[in-house]
């Protein structure tokens, strides 16, 4: 007997949002404790800053599939509003279109696992599984 592979995309979607918290949260940290006096730069290094469009376009996935799935209609849109506003952070992080502070990006993290973790527990399809 074959058994089909299902992929859960809210805990693709949980996955993927607490790897980019992580990320976010352990950046400062890694590159404090090694000095800028080494690469006399401020930033880092760009293979490391495209870490966050691949966690952007895994937890698009996962809220594209999550919002396919659902029975309810705020988590849709709760969903995508939060990848924008998430997507619009790292951007700003990129070209400096306006002032914020750092931990701006933690709070759509943590809206998107919650999100997730909600549309996983109150799913009313039988295909909540996609």
């Amino acid at each position: 007997m074959i058994r089909k592979l299902t992929i859960d995309s809210n805990n693709i979607g949980i996955i993927s949002s607490s790897l980019c918290f992580v990320h976010c949260l352990a950046t400062p940290f890694l590159f404090l404790a090694k000095t800028c006096s080494v690469t006399c730069c401020e930033s880092s290094p760009v293979w490391w800053r495209l870490i966050d469009f691949s966690f952007l376009l895994v937890s698009f996935y996962a809220v594209y599939s999550a919002s396919k799935s659902t029975s309810k209609n705020w988590i849709k849109v709760a969903l995508y509003l939060t990848w924008i506003v998430l997507f619009a952070i790292i951007l700003n992080e990129y070209f400096h279109f306006i002032p914020l502070f750092e931990e701006a990006i933690y709070l759509p993290s943590f809206l998107l696992i919650g999100l997730h973790f909600h549309n996983k527990k109150h799913c009313k399809d039988d295909n909540c599984n996609v």
